[in-house]
């Protein structure tokens, strides 16, 4: 809370536990008031405010009473703007309510007189005054019921100036009947600086406004009300504002039978008090002891309220300009009733503009998409990918306080502090089967696995998919190990599933009724377990040189793949492989062709394509490259989708999993380089026999 509200906080908190524990059962007790004292931070006007990270406030000027504020919340960008009570009326001590200099994302705003409009302030003052004048002249008392702060210094204001500009009211006194409204009085002739220009240049002037010369405080004696009802005209002003108890009522209960008296209501009442219904002129009205009492006095409603009217709640609510509006603070009907204006408005305007109108206790649910951007740093932002529709950049994605941050993994710690680590993750499992058998069923599902040697152990291990270890640990037990990750931990629930089902395979039974073996031949690497060739390769592994392929005959097998499935779709294809391009002859040196032409250079090689036909039109799959031209570019799209279409399905899984960043046909360039370097050594062979 601000300053000026934390300084009346204690006096109106304390009246209220004392009203409240006449009356019933308190909300709270004094013991528990008091401890709420040292919990209150003060704030200031302007003064930007983050309780957490990513959650900020600014308090602006609301004008409704002494250190009123709205507030201007930001919660991870999303703008709100919560009035509270306030006014855009700049009366005689008050600032008005402040238009916040950024557009909020929602608008919480007070709905208190719906659509209705008031008086201008010149009018409302004229008829206050020479209302309380007609009732002096003619004898008789003025109540005004108020509240201790907020109207209740206005009107004295404006009381005092026009008692010292009519010297025959000198002698007739003003008093404010309310302990808390004196004790108020002090806070008011403290926190001159936070009010409007007026109050400040009387101040500086040493002129302060709130030490009045014609308005003093009214002792609290006992029958002080009936002392003063039977005295000589005089004004009095007395809380609380709604008649409903307190000083206020029993003056009115003394002063209703004689019409020589007065009652002007100053601010706006709530439906069912006093003061709202004695607006309504009745011939009698219910004491608080349940008595009939006659009214004869005079009713007149002049408002002062620090509410905004519909006039200016409108122009406020435009200057705003948010998308949603909620109304608050207000009766149902003069709520729907503003509603209605503000949506016939905004359609008029074809303005997209949500009005929404919660009842008390119900969640209003608001959807907001806003663009989240994420700061690149580090490596990534040293290296940017080219600016291009279909560049990727990838990385970690940081979240703090509502920012996000790109980086490399091998950044985190330098900019963020954070560091990564990897969770390995064991689980054995008993088997009932040879080594030879598991190899068998894991290459039939995932096409190929590595084999070695676990360095550690010695034990024979399988690698599955590039991810989940499979170690032959003993000869009834394997253990899978793998790090931890979405992926990886799919891959090893998929693994687990296949090797729980081996036992009961119908494969399995069928392959170890005759006696055979399911060694491999030689590996392609180092640290793979030799062995003999399969007797019986599983029709879905993929075809290896550890099945006694060559990488070219592979390679030929998958295109051949490729080539049916393409024929599926639109029908013959042709398959280009370029010729050898003969290279130029080498002269020795300085010596050149005749008429002193250079030797031209070697036209670049053309690359090995398929050509795919329909009508007209021609595509031509680069083969090296696996990119898809032509001069129809529907054509283009449809080959370039087909081919996606063969390559998934003509590779394992393990080639989709683990090659995912490699052109899956790029073998094809190895296969042709590693045959055309073989011809040349072969060549190199004969020539030097």
């Amino acid at each position: 809370m601000t300053h000026a509200t934390k300084a009346v906080y204690k006096f109106m908190m304390q009246d209220f536990v004392r009203m409240s524990s006449s009356s019933g059962d308190p909300l709270f007790s004094a013991l528990e008031l008091s401890l709420t004292l040292p919990l209150i931070i003060p704030v200031s006007a302007h003064q930007q405010i983050s309780p957490c990270p990513g959650v900020s406030f600014i308090p602006y000027h609301a004008g409704h009473v002494l250190g009123a504020c709205m507030f201007l919340i930001d919660i991870a960008g999303l703008k709100i703007l919560y009035t509270g009570d306030y006014s855009r009326e700049e009366d005689r001590h008050l600032v008005k309510a402040e238009v916040p200099p950024v557009r909020p994302d929602v608008l919480i705003v007070e709905s208190t007189y719906g659509v209705q409009s008031l008086e201008g302030r010149p009018e409302k003052e004229a008829m206050f005054t020479s209302e309380v004048h007609a009732i002096i002249r003619r004898g008789g008392h003025v109540l005004l019921p108020v509240f201790a702060m907020g109207r209740a210094q206005e009107l004295l204001l404006i009381l005092d100036e026009y008692w010292d500009q009519h010297p025959e009211l000198h002698n007739v006194p003003v008093y404010y009947a309310s302990s808390l409204a004196k004790k108020c009085m002090a806070v008011y002739q403290t926190y001159i600086h936070t009010m409007n220009a007026n109050i400040r240049s009387r101040f500086e002037k040493r002129d302060n406004p709130f030490v009045f010369k014609y308005i003093s405080s009214l002792p609290h004696s006992r029958n002080w009300e009936k002392k003063v009802a039977d005295g000589p005209p005089c004004v009095v002003l007395a809380s609380p504002g709604f008649l409903h108890t307190g000083a206020s009522r029993e003056l009115l209960e003394l002063w209703a039978p004689d019409s020589r008296n007065g009652l002007i209501i100053t601010g706006y009442s709530v439906e069912g008090t006093m003061a709202r219904d004695i607006m309504n002129e009745p011939d009698e009205i219910t004491g608080l002891r349940g008595n009939t009492i006659p009214r004869r006095l005079s009713v007149r409603y002049v408002s002062f309220s620090a509410h905004v009217d519909y006039s200016q709640n409108a122009e406020f609510i435009d200057l705003i300009g948010a998308k949603h509006i909620v109304l608050v603070h207000g009766e149902q009907t003069a709520m729907g009733r503003l509603r209605g204006a503000l949506q016939s408005k905004y359609k008029d305007r074809d303005e997209d503009v949500k009005v929404h109108t919660p009842r008390n206790l119900e969640t209003l649910n608001l959807t907001f998409r806003g663009e989240r951007v994420a700061k690149a740093i580090g490596s990534l932002a040293n290296n940017p990918p080219p600016a291009s529709a279909e560049s990727l950049l990838s990385g970690l994605l940081v979240s703090k306080d509502y920012s996000y941050t790109l980086l490399d993994p091998k950044d985190l710690r330098e900019f963020t502090g954070l560091s990564t680590s990897d969770v390995t993750q064991m689980v054995r499992i008993a088997i009932g089967c040879g080594w030879e058998l598991v190899r068998w069923h894991l290459e039939g599902m995932y096409g190929f696995v590595q084999e070695g040697l676990d360095k550690e152990s010695g034990a024979h291990v399988m690698r599955v998919m590039g991810a989940v270890d499979v170690k032959h640990i003993s000869e009834t037990e394997l253990m899978l190990e793998w790090i931890a990750s979405a992926s990886n931990d799919m891959v090893a629930d998929s693994v687990i599933a296949v090797l729980m089902g081996i036992d009961s395979s119908p494969a399995s039974v069928k392959l170890t009724n005759s006696p055979h073996s399911h060694d491999h031949d030689d590996a392609t690497s180092e640290d793979v377990k030799p062995g003999v060739k399969h007797q019986h390769p599983h029709p879905h592994a993929h075809k290896r040189r550890d099945h006694g392929y060559s990488s070219e005959e592979a390679v030929v097998l998958r295109l051949e793949r490729i080539i049916h499935f393409l024929e599926a779709h639109f029908g013959d294809v042709q398959m280009y492989e370029p010729k050898a391009v003969p290279q130029p002859e080498v002269k020795p040196e300085g010596d050149t062709e005749m008429n002193g032409e250079d030797v031209a250079e070697a036209p670049t090689p053309q690359e090995p394509a398929i050509i795919v036909k329909l009508d007209d039109n021609e595509a031509r799959i680069n083969l090296i490259r696996m990119t898809v031209h032509g001069d129809s570019e529907p054509l283009r799209r449809r080959v370039e989708s087909v081919l996606q279409m063969a390559i998934a399905t003509t590779g394992s899984l393990a080639e989709q999993f683990t090659s995912a960043d490699r052109n899956p046909t790029s073998d094809y360039e190895d296969a042709r380089v590693a045959a055309a370097q073989e011809g040349q050594a072969q060549t190199e062979v004969a020539t030097s026999g």
